[in-house]
């Protein structure tokens, strides 16, 4: 007799007048390994993150997946602003380069005292984002020793570029995302799935509002610590659709021979 194996748990053994197909799934371990996680996640945190489940773990160093590629060629840097950044300018640092997705620094981080984080990310064309990344760290101390603590809740807005802080905290946005805690996944990157996907085709810019972070327990009520951001991703597709200026000519007078019309009996000026 012989054997061959076609897939992982999947056997078959020859014998001489029959095939015998052996299956093994083992649900009994992969139980083990959800409740092990859990347990995992409810002692290392105060409060109850996010349920594990509508997003990817990014563990390749690669610029393209299922989700999409990445947008960072698509963005207009000059555009990019963030408000209530500690130091002006370090918001458009975490947009860094996939295979630099994983370090610490350059980071933003928000004033003190003050979770919020207000993102502007125009694109040099019209893109289609499947997915965003936001990656932070545990940290005791940022800039100045401030405590910090990672984003917690995000809200997306597409093709504005009039929010301040007011309207992100009333408006309804496109989305709205729990973002997991660092030590779900410290290897690599989450990527979360952009739905409904129709609210964000073609779009031309993107806003993100921090809304606040894992600090003081969750609460938002009191939560007055800064929030500390090293990463952001965006992956999708380019529309190769240019921002492009129309100049327009507005007559003040008619002119009669740029209104010529086909009469009976030739060219004729239309008075």
């Amino acid at each position: 007799e012989t054997s061959t194996q076609i897939e992982p748990n999947q056997t078959i053994v020859n014998h001489s007048h029959h095939t015998t197909v052996f299956w093994y799934i083992s649900n009994s371990i992969s139980n083990s390994i959800t409740n092990s996680i859990s347990r995992h996640h409810n002692n290392n945190s105060t409060m109850d993150p996010p349920e594990c489940n509508g997003h990817s773990h990014d563990h390749l160093d690669n610029t393209s997946d299922g989700l999409g590629l990445t947008l960072r060629p698509q963005i207009d840097f000059d555009g990019v602003t963030c408000l209530n950044e500690s130091i002006v300018g370090s918001g458009k640092s975490v947009f860094k380069l996939y295979e630099d997705r994983l370090t610490d620094e350059p980071h933003v981080q928000s004033q003190e005292d003050d979770p919020e984080l207000l993102f502007y990310i125009p694109f040099t064309e019209g893109v289609t984002i499947q997915s965003i990344s936001i990656r932070s760290v545990v940290t005791n101390a940022g800039n100045d020793d401030t405590i910090t603590a990672p984003p917690r809740t995000i809200k997306l807005f597409a093709n504005r570029d009039d929010i301040d802080f007011a309207m992100a905290n009333e408006m309804e946005p496109q989305m709205e995302l729990e973002l997991l805690p660092p030590y779900h996944f410290v290897d690599g990157t989450i990527d979360y799935p952009l739905r409904p996907a129709g609210r964000f085709q073609g779009i031309s810019s993107l806003t993100i509002f921090v809304a606040n972070n894992y600090g003081a327990g969750g609460d938002d009520d009191d939560n007055d610590t800064s929030t500390l951001i090293t990463y952001i991703g965006l992956k999708g597709r380019g529309l190769k659709m240019k921002r492009q200026v129309v100049e327009t000519v507005y007559e003040s007078r008619g002119m009669p021979s740029d209104h010529k019309v086909e009469g009976e009996f030739g060219n004729q000026q239309m008075l």
